[in-house]
């Protein structure tokens, strides 16, 4: 099985990033934004390493077998938490794996709940509909969102 890493932003080349987030099938599941290229990356990594800093986020790269393939994290959403997961579309396969690290994540900083915006182009993941203590309707920038709100609890639950 492959081994994924969680690596801080400035522990990867930027450059290696560039071609994940520029793929149409990443940015098709995203808000509209320009591509990125070797000026406006240094920016964004930039917001990625203070957004790490703060009190309860956590924001990594996603590596598999030495290559980025995403990113994800815990992000302030307002007074909450969102969590948040961009993988390349060769590696979606690997989203599981993620989310539960990622819960596992928010448990450690003792979050209670934490708030998953998908865009209008998600399906509707059954799974989390089971999980969300509340699944809601949203606009952002134009675009309609799904929100589930994903209750987090102690390792004992199984939530």
């Amino acid at each position: 099985m492959t081994k994924i890493l969680y690596l801080p932003f400035d522990e990867v080349d930027s450059l290696e990033l560039i071609p994940v987030l520029n793929e149409h099938a990443v940015r098709s599941h995203l808000v509209a934004h320009p591509p990125f290229d070797e000026t406006n990356i240094v920016p964004w990594i930039e917001s990625k390493l203070e957004c790490d800093r703060l009190p309860g986020c956590r924001v990594r790269v996603i590596v598999m077998d030495g290559a980025p393939v995403g990113w994800c994290g815990i992000q302030p959403d307002g007074d909450e938490f969102e969590l948040a997961v961009v993988i390349r579309q060769q590696s979606w396969g690997i989203g599981p794996s993620v989310f539960r690290v990622l819960r596992a994540w928010a448990r450690e900083f003792g979050h209670e709940e934490v708030v998953i915006h998908l865009l209008e182009t998600r399906p509707e993941y059954r799974f989390l509909t089971r999980m969300a203590t509340k699944v809601s309707q949203s606009s952002l920038l134009g675009r309609a969102f799904t929100s589930y709100r994903i209750p987090i609890s102690s390792p004992a639950s199984g939530v």
